[in-house]
């Protein structure tokens, strides 16, 4: 299995990769307001790859639950000085986390390799020519509504059989407007439209979600789902994370996306390397 990001190529069995976030915004829920200043955010993506990330994904909207939609030119003025900064400055793919097919464009342009869109869901073509376009890799998120509402009630049949069903479509509708399919990776979305139960239906199936035969992607790192279950604060919510991250491994997800790169990458390799140990069956 491959996936191609434009110059990048990532051939998998390998070592999962992990996905270093940078906010640069006032509001996001983890750590909003903390890199905002671009220098400040071109730093701290410097130290995530120092800490092992494989990727940094950079945005400038926030898309906790109920946060308000930033007009095109702001989030521009955000991510572009970070995206131009890291380019001169580290080997890794940059990825661009935005809705707005105009600003993954110049995001692109600016040295981004991959676009992640939390709105895939909503299917919009013209992100799909972006992505045809430039041959970026692409993170085709599952999101129930927008950010405005997607926690207001969510509501499923089968919450991994709808998922999975939005895979099977958004990666036929994806070929079909000029993308190839080893640009794609796929992310079920935890905390975009889903209640605790549902998060815990998917996290529990994850293994369901390879038959797509494309990379899997995950973020887990302090989310607000950890907290109901077990009433910690978001800087509690580290030890939680790393246990879901290593049964995601083993279930087949190949991308992790966190603020916590140290962590997580030390607790995927011991993960990979008992692994790489466990004798045949027999």
């Amino acid at each position: 299995m491959e996936w191609r990001c434009r110059q990048f190529r990532f051939v998998f069995p390998r070592p999962a990769l992990v996905m270093g976030i940078v906010n640069v915004t006032p509001d996001s829920f983890s750590d909003g307001g903390r890199f905002l200043d671009s220098a400040a955010a071109v730093e701290h993506g410097l130290r995530l790859v120092s800490e092992g990330a494989d990727l940094l994904d950079i945005g400038g909207e926030s898309t906790r639950p109920g946060a308000v939609p930033v007009s095109e030119a702001e989030e521009l003025s955000r991510v572009l000085p970070v995206l131009e900064g890291l380019a001169a400055r580290v080997a890794v793919p940059l990825s661009i986390d935005t809705v707005k097919p105009a600003v993954a464009r110049a995001a692109v342009a600016s040295g981004a390799s991959v676009i992640n869109n939390v709105a895939s869901a909503q299917g919009d073509s013209l992100m799909a020519r972006v992505v045809a376009d430039t041959g970026a890799g692409y993170v085709a998120m599952h999101m129930q509504g927008t950010p405005q509402t997607m926690q207001l009630a969510p509501v499923y049949g089968n919450v991994v059989r709808e998922v999975g069903g939005f895979f099977d479509a958004r990666l036929q509708s994806l070929v079909a407007a000029g993308v190839s399919v080893e640009q794609v990776a796929l992310d079920p979305g935890i905390g975009f439209g889903k209640t605790l139960d549902h998060t815990l239906d998917l996290l529990a199936r994850l293994a369901e979600f390879t038959r797509q035969g494309r990379p899997l992607v995950l973020g887990v790192s302090r989310k607000s789902f950890l907290g109901t279950m077990l009433g910690a604060g978001i800087a509690d919510r580290l030890p939680a994370g790393l246990a879901c991250t290593v049964w995601a491994a083993l279930q087949g997800v190949r991308i992790f996306r966190t603020h916590d790169v140290a962590a997580t990458v030390q607790a995927l390799r011991v993960a990979e390397a008992l692994v790489a140990r466990k004798p045949e069956s027999t």
